[in-house]
This record gives structure tokens, sequence and C-alpha cells, in this order.
């Protein structure tokens, strides 16, 4: 019983990890201009130091629902 609500709870928690790294790709690639201004008003920093942080950061969120939802999931699934 407690697996099976383990293996729901690591499914839906990568769906919307999944989905938030979507949507903040999205953000990125269509709306890039306006997310730098809005970021820029807060925090005086160049367009490259903007994209770069992005982009490891975007990584970064990748390899932790990767590791931390996806993989436990998948071998759940897989036992």
């Amino acid at each position: 019983m407690l697996e099976a609500e383990i293996l729901q709870l690591l499914g839906w928690c990568s769906i919307v990890h999944i989905v938030i790294l979507l949507l903040w790709v999205l953000m990125f690639r269509f709306a890039h201009n306006w997310v730098y201004n809005l970021h820029n008003k807060w925090v005086e920093i160049s367009e490259e130091n903007f994209n770069q942080t992005h982009y490891a950061l975007m990584g970064f969120y990748k390899l932790i629902v990767i590791v931390f939802f996806l993989v436990p999931y998948l071998v759940l699934r897989a036992i």
C-alpha cells in the first residue's frame, strides 16, 4: 500500500516538475526580452550573464528532477 502511494507521489512530482521546466524553457525562448527586462529591474545583470545563469540553472533543475523523481519512479515501477 505504501509503495503504491510513493509510486503515485513520485509520478505526480515528476509530471509537475517537468511541466515547470517546460514552462521555464518556453518563457526563456519566446519571452526572453520580457523576462530579461523584468530581472534587470531587480538586479543589474548583463544579458550574457543572464543567459548563462538561466541555462545552467535549467540544466541543474533538469538533473535534480531526473535523479530525485524520475529515476526512483522508474525503478519502483520496474520492481
